[in-house]
């Protein structure tokens, strides 16, 4: 079927090397069969395992000009950028015979797919086609994966009013910026949200509200309330979503605790914070790194060195040995402990495991540990490695800045 569809097309391409005429009539019979073919082919070849065909034949429907209405040519951009982002091949970049000088080329399927939802988009903006939601679903994808954050906030900005619901335009512009790291932007937003009659108690909003301001020292109070709002509106059974809203709450009281204005209010704000975050280790089955790790944390500020400890090497195990962070604070245990031999030792594992470029915490924190064992030679020699570390990164920061510019 896909060959004798691809005879359709190659014998038309040969007739009319110029693409069908734009008078070319619309209620034609050969128009009509000539856009299903077109539409057909890298169907066909995608239903035999023909990837590669059906990647061509995509590419051929879109830059030959078979006088097709945009509906058609809307459907195969939207059909063919779905099977870029999880069709599973790998497409070799286009090899265009003509192209304006300074045009984009993409590199990747990830290129490629990103081009032609933004091309469909463009088409809606301009009232050229139907509005269809799984375009911005599919872009949303794409440019999270590539890291393009900000391009996917100015697309959501750019549609027209009323083509999403205001809540979820903002929600969605939130989890961009707070991606991006402008916190107060998507806390601003989220804000609108949650102060509006709309959508109140949205689950996910407080959390991500909560996350933000929990580790912000004049905006603790208030992931502490957005984590007990997300807590009282959670359905029973929601183990998962529970531990994360405790753990929301024991990080932001952790923070209230530390700019308390008296003893009783920081020693109340702690136990609150240690008994939110046991809530959620509990509830989580103690098998959530990121829930491990804050409670550890603070068993270690609250000085209960041997649970911490504890809790720190089973964070290890988890994590395969392999977080930065981790090593780091059994290193700071075991420094708060006085056991400097072990907590070198530590630190020199972890520089084994480590990259040369994220060693510079460790290296620091080695030579505060041998500062405190009166190895003030060994100290200066450790700083020494850590200066000539960060001179080589700067310089090749410095190199790369000038390949790319």
């Amino acid at each position: 079927a896909a060959q004798s569809c691809k005879v359709v097309l190659d014998t038309v391409e040969t007739a009319l090397p110029d693409g069908m005429p734009e008078n070319f009539g619309g209620d034609c019979k050969m128009q009509e069969t000539l856009n299903r073919a077109v539409e057909m082919l890298p169907e066909l070849w995608k239903q035999a395992s023909y990837f590669q065909e059906a990647i061509t034949s995509y590419r051929r429907a879109l830059l030959v000009h078979w006088n097709l209405d945009s509906e058609t040519c809307a459907r195969i951009q939207k059909e063919f950028a779905v099977f870029l982002l999880y069709g599973g091949t790998d497409a070799r970049p286009p090899n265009l015979r003509s192209q304006a000088e300074g045009s984009f080329i993409p590199r990747n399927n990830l290129e490629e797919a990103i081009l032609l939802l933004l091309i469909l988009l463009r088409k809606f903006i301009l009232k050229k086609i139907e509005w269809d939601q799984s375009i911005l679903h599919h872009l949303t994808f794409a440019l999270s994966i590539s890291g393009s954050l900000k391009s996917l906030a100015n697309q959501i900005e750019e549609l027209l009013p009323g083509t999403l619901e205001r809540t979820s335009r903002y929600y969605t512009l939130a989890l961009c910026y707070f991606g991006e790291g402008d916190d107060l932007v998507a806390l601003n937003l989220l804000m609108k949200m949650l102060h509006s009659r709309e959508c109140p108690n949205f689950l996910h909003a407080l959390l991500v509200a909560s996350r933000i301001c929990g580790e912000k020292d004049d905006h603790a109070e208030e992931g502490v309330e957005f984590a007990r709002r997300a807590l009282t509106g959670m359905l029973e059974g929601c183990n998962e979503l529970a531990g994360v809203a405790n753990c929301l709450l024991g990080t932001a009281l952790s923070t209230c605790a530390r700019y308390a204005v008296s003893d009783v209010e920081r020693i109340s704000k702690q136990c609150e914070a240690l008994g939110a975050l046991e809530t959620a280790y509990r509830l989580t089955g103690g098998k959530d790194p990121k829930i491990v790790f804050p409670l550890c944390l603070e068993n270690s500020l609250q000085r209960n060195f041997d649970v911490a400890l504890a809790q720190v090497k089973q964070l290890l195990t988890m994590e395969g040995g392999s977080a930065l962070e981790v090593w780091l604070l059994l290193a700071r245990i075991l420094s708060a402990q006085e056991r400097f031999f072990e907590a070198e030792s530590v630190l020199n594992a972890a520089l084994d495991e480590t990259g040369k470029w994220d060693q510079g915490k460790l290296l620091q924190a080695k030579a505060k540990v041998q500062i405190a064992q009166g190895q003030f030679k060994k100290a200066v020699e450790t700083y020494t490695h850590l200066l000539a570390i960060l001179q080589v990164r700067n310089k090749s920061m410095g190199m790369a800045k000038k390949v790319f510019k």
